[in-house]
This record gives structure tokens, C-alpha cells and sequence, in this order.
């Protein structure tokens, strides 16, 4: 299970009801590379793809493949506004180790 904070959602409606095209929810992923080992990678997409793991939290939905979930299980996603900038966080409790700037993950 992948968990959003209220935050996260708050952030995910806001650009959902900024986006030019239409948005089926948010697709969050892992991918080979980084610092780290692996990065986050998040994005709006239109609909999910054949293997995702379709997850729905008020009225918010994400799209995670298989893989990614695996690697994302029981992971908090949060939206932070600090004065160093906002953006997303993920408190992976799957990761051995990330690289300082929070965005890798090994």
C-alpha cells in the first residue's frame, strides 16, 4: 500500500485541475538510475496501463506497475513547502540507503 498525505493530495488536485488535458490520476513509478540506485518518478496521466495497481484515496487515483509497487510498498508520500522550495517527499520504508536531495532511493 502507497499512502498520500493530505498535502500530497491537496498538491495532486491542484495540478489535476491545471492540466490542459484530461487527467485520470497520478502515476508514480520507479526507475533505474539516481544517485542511489533508483529515482522516483511521478507524473499525470490520462488512464492506467495493463499492469498497474490502480490505488484511490479521496477521490485521487494512482497508477503504480507492478515493479514500482513492490519497490514503493508502504511507502508515505508527502507534499512539503519549505523555504529550500515545495515539492514532494517519500518516506520509503524499503530503502537501505537515498542520496541527500530525497529524490533516490537504493
Amino acid at each position: 500500500m502507497i499512502n498520500l498525505t493530505d498535502s500530497a493530495l491537496d498538491a495532486v488536485r491542484t495540478a489535476i485541475s491545471g492540466a490542459a488535458d484530461p487527467v485520470g490520476g497520478l502515476r508514480i513509478m520507479v526507475e533505474t538510475g539516481g544517485c542511489a540506485g533508483y529515482k522516483y518518478m511521478m507524473g499525470l496521466v490520462n488512464e492506467a496501463g495493463p499492469d498497474d495497481t490502480v490505488i484511490e484515496r479521496d477521490g485521487v487515483k494512482v497508477f503504480v506497475d507492478n515493479m514500482s509497487h513492490q519497490l514503493l510498498n508502504g511507502t508515505t508520500i508527502d507534499f512539503v513547502v519549505a523555504l529550500e522550495g515545495s515539492g514532494f517527499t517519500f518516506d520509503n520504508p524499503n530503502a537501505n540507503s537515498s542520496c541527500s536531495c530525497g529524490k533516490s532511493f537504493g
